[in-house]
């Protein structure tokens, strides 16, 4: 059974639930913006956004375009250090600023080892976790490696379990979490993407314009099970897909030393591969919605990826979002140089295959996730605290969309 935590302090006197949003890494900064801006919008709330540091640089180059203001930075990254120091270091720091700021709730995002300590952390100090980003499942206890242990590690922690779509909701209730602790929300990433290109302010890193007869393909890699030779081997493909001579290959690169002793070797100096250091999230989502086609061993571009009408192809073995594999828009394709190529070409030489993959809807959210979390909260906190809280409108179910391209 899923533990649900009681809540050791009541909320403020002000009446404002004290809500420590915890975040390290790009992706998770990427998916608590909308909370931690909704948050702060609404008079019910007060963030307290805490930043670990794990991607010291890639985070703080993002967080003022985002609009999240952080309270505290605890700075615990140290060069290749061990998951285990890591994770020290982590709950140590969190705890110390848990028993400071004394929140009615934590709310951790995803599957990073950041957001298992900022359960940890709450968990010791006897406040209720919130998770966002709940119940997504390989089924593989290793891979991808740790994500696929620390979710199911804070989804015995958490009291409130938001789940982007049915089928994480569904992998919770079976592993016996009570159903009313559950929501499906919807994915906030797509909230933060649908934000961000409204204000149409990011550029793109593509070189090529219109008319060039250049297909664009944007590459992310960087997951800590693809490091070494495999992902040497994968840069290599990606040299021979640009040999082609119709393609301009994006490349943003992940800051580890890892992925960047195995890339650069293989594609540094291609005239149309474009290398650049990570884009801040304006300039990626804008590179997103220029790009013809996606690779990537990366989570959350895969949510975003249907969204915009981007057909992706995921270069991992397992993969822990299976709706976008089963209406169409992404394939599933491992790591082996000469499956990636031919998923490629397939899709650059094909176009009703490359159609019908952009034309397969999205499954993760339809941008009102944030709405959803923050009605629920306000919700049980009434319930919980026997005061009253307020409350927001309520917000119409997270219902996927059934095909069809994005409008961006």
């Amino acid at each position: 059974m899923s533990t649900a935590m009681p809540a050791s302090v009541p909320a403020s006197a002000q009446g404002a639930i004290r809500a420590m949003l915890v975040l390290g890494t790009r992706p998770e900064a990427i998916k608590l913006a909308p909370v931690a801006r909704a948050m702060g919008a609404a008079a019910l709330f007060e963030p307290i956004v805490v930043t670990t540091g794990q991607h010291r640089e890639m985070l703080h180059q993002m967080l003022g375009l985002l609009q999240v203001q952080v309270r505290s930075d605890l700075d615990v990254m140290r060069d290749r250090q061990q998951l285990s120091e890591l994770t020290a270091r982590l709950v140590e720091g969190l705890g110390e600023v848990i028993r400071a700021e004394r929140p009615d709730l934590v709310v951790v995002q995803g599957d990073t080892t950041t957001a298992l300590a900022g359960a940890l952390a709450a968990f010791y100090e006897r406040v209720p976790v919130a998770h966002v980003e709940a119940g997504l499942r390989t089924g593989v206890l290793d891979n991808p490696f740790p994500e696929e242990l620390n979710r199911r590690l804070i989804g015995r922690i958490a009291r409130w379990h938001f789940a982007p779509t049915a089928r994480s909701a569904g992998h919770l209730t079976a592993e016996g979490t009570p159903s009313a602790q559950v929501f499906t929300t919807g994915n906030t990433v797509i909230d933060n993407l649908l934000w961000v290109l409204e204000a149409g302010v990011g550029r793109s890193a593509f070189r090529s314009g219109a008319g060039s007869g250049l297909r664009k393909v944007l590459l992310t890699l960087h997951r800590r099970e693809n490091q070494g030779d495999r992902m040497r081997a994968m840069g290599r493909s990606v040299r021979r897909l640009a040999d082609r001579g119709d393609v301009e290959i994006v490349l943003p690169l992940h800051k580890s030393p890892a992925v960047r002793e195995a890339l650069l070797p293989e594609l540094s100096d291609h005239p149309r591969i474009t290398v650049t250091e990570p884009l801040d999230y304006l300039d990626f989502a804008a590179t997103l919605a220029d790009c013809d086609l996606v690779l990537t061993d990366s989570g959350g571009i895969q949510e975003e990826a249907p969204t915009l009408g981007k057909p992706a192809l995921v270069l991992r073995t397992t993969t822990e979002r299976p709706e976008a594999v089963e209406v169409g828009a992404a394939r599933l394709i491992g790591t082996e140089p000469e499956a990636v190529l031919k998923a490629a070409g397939q899709l650059l030489d094909d176009p009703d295959a490359y159609r019908r993959m952009a034309a397969a809807g999205n499954p993760f959210g339809d941008g009102r996730a944030a709405e959803r979390i923050l009605a629920q909260l306000a919700e049980d906190f009434a319930e919980d605290f026997g005061e009253d809280m307020g409350s927001l409108a309520p917000v119409a179910a997270f219902v996927p969309e059934q095909g069809g391209p994005g409008t961006y």
